[in-house]
């Protein structure tokens, strides 16, 4: 399959490109920007060099229909919501790893992210492209889930399919690199102020909530709300979500092992942790895994669920391309069996 990257001088643009070129069905044929164009990727980032030397090019959506066989949008959000329009309008094949197509509601995306949505036209044609639960064949349109909601929707799936946690009970404690945060620098993103440091940011504010909240009521309609919180940590990938939730009254320590090793007992990216022994990040940077790790209190009647990925990978790239394979009808591991970097 022949492949165009919009975006691709971001974070999570770079990340496509680096993996992309080793998928063994892929080839990329164009790579675009909006603000660097007319010279080669390899001059802008050296690291490229001897690996990846296509030129940066402008957005001219007939020429790239013309040439690939689907497009990646790694734009920030507010770009595909207009840009992606083109294409969808021709049927032609989107991955959107932005939010402008995760959320159904035209005024949940102008309230969370600040800006007009896109055409609810556009909207009703996206899926959105949780990776490890099965997605329909022939799509034209997927929007791929945030960082922080692939972790946190994985984490507390099986307790949500299977009811049985108290449906009010939901909290999410998200802890993430700085690569999370994009290119665009911040105050709260300079070193000084991210080194040996720890630092609250849109309590209560975060643009993933709405997704999260989207995908568990498409599971379990009766669940009202979820409590989420997101921190900054002095490390440049992963993210460690720590997730909180009342079992119902009988609900036994085994049945929610159980319910783990039902729902994720053949995902081929989602690795469960046994015991006391809670994953970290660093057993996951550079790879597309989930790891997960869980333990009950029965004292308290809280279930405490730890889940890690790399926020560029599992949380962007890596399920996007996850999500071409499923798209392709290849293994969904094709070009992902990646090892972790350690240490």
């Amino acid at each position: 399959m022949k492949v165009s990257i919009i975006g691709v001088t971001g974070y999570s643009g770079l990340e496509l490109l680096r993996l992309l070129n080793n998928h063994p069905a892929v080839e990329i044929v164009s790579i675009h920007s909006h603000s660097q164009n007319g010279e080669a990727i390899d001059r802008r980032f050296p690291h490229l060099k001897h690996l990846i030397e296509l030129p940066l090019e402008e957005v001219d959506p007939e020429k790239i229909m013309a040439q690939a066989d689907l497009v990646f949008f790694a734009a920030p959000s507010g770009v595909a919501k207009d840009q992606a329009l083109p294409f969808i309008e021709k049927q032609f094949p989107v991955i959107d790893l932005s939010g402008d197509y995760r959320l159904k509601n035209p005024a949940q995306y102008e309230k969370w992210y600040g800006k007009s949505s896109a055409p609810v036209s556009a909207l009703e044609q996206a899926t959105y492209g949780l990776a490890d639960f099965q997605l329909p064949k022939d799509l034209k349109l997927i929007a791929n889930p945030g960082c922080y909601a692939t972790a946190a929707i994985l984490s507390v799936a099986p307790l949500v399919k299977q009811q049985l946690i108290e449906k009010n009970s939901i909290i999410f404690d998200g802890k993430s690199g700085l690569s999370g945060a994009g290119k665009k620098l911040s105050e709260a993103a300079h070193y000084t102020e991210a080194n040996d440091n720890m630092s609250v940011y849109k309590l209560n504010q975060h643009q993933h909530i709405p997704e999260i909240v989207q995908q568990l009521q498409a599971w379990d309609a009766e669940i009202p709300a979820v409590q989420f919180s997101t921190a900054l940590i002095p490390v440049t990938r992963g993210i460690l979500m720590t997730t909180y939730c009342k079992a119902k009254a009988g609900v036994t320590g085994s049945e929610v092992r159980e319910a783990f090793e039902a729902e994720y007992g053949n995902k081929p990216f989602i690795r469960l942790q046994e015991g006391q022994d809670f994953p970290c990040i660093k057993q996951v940077v550079g790879s597309n895994y989930c790891d997960i790790g869980m333990a009950y209190n029965e004292a308290t009647q809280t279930i405490t669920v730890i889940s890690v990925i790399d926020n560029l990978v599992k949380g962007a790239a890596g399920q996007a391309i996850q999500n071409l394979n499923l798209l392709m009808n290849l293994p969904e591991t094709t070009g992902l069996e990646l090892v972790p970097v350690y240490p």
